[in-house]
């Protein structure tokens, strides 16, 4: 992975539905995965949670619009934002060019033991391989 800030997937966990977590201190990045942003083309728009929102495993809290579709993303844990990614609001195209250094939300976790059902980047490799977009 090229970019300044890029962060290695190796400590990350990724859900079923193709997003990307890393905990920190009871904390959680949240994004899209690399296979996710490919698969969806050149995103022109990120519609963002308030701060404040309740994430629910497997329930939508954003958006994300491509040329081709517009995708929901939904949260792989529990828990309530605590800041947006405002970043996005003005270049989208940056979950494009570096997915990994460009979380969504940074969300405080309700019960780190939802981490443990998510798989981690050798797992999450496997898996895309099996489930072609």
């Amino acid at each position: 992975m090229s970019g300044g800030n890029s962060m290695s997937t190796k400590n990350l966990k990724f859900s079923e539905n193709h997003e990307w977590i890393k905990e920190e201190g009871g904390k959680a990045h949240i994004g899209i995965s690399d296979f996710a942003q490919n698969a969806l083309g050149n995103i022109v728009f990120v519609e963002l949670p308030k701060v404040g929102a309740k994430l629910v495993p497997g329930k939508a809290f954003a958006n994300i619009e491509s040329v081709k579709a517009v995708s929901e993303i939904f949260s792989p844990i529990s828990g309530s934002v605590l800041e947006i990614n405002k970043e996005l609001e003005n270049a989208p195209e940056l979950v494009n060019s570096d997915p990994y250094g460009s979380w969504i939300v940074v969300a405080q976790l309700d019960n780190t033991e939802e981490l443990n059902s998510l798989m981690n980047d050798e797992e999450y490799k496997e898996f895309c391989k099996s489930h072609k977009v």
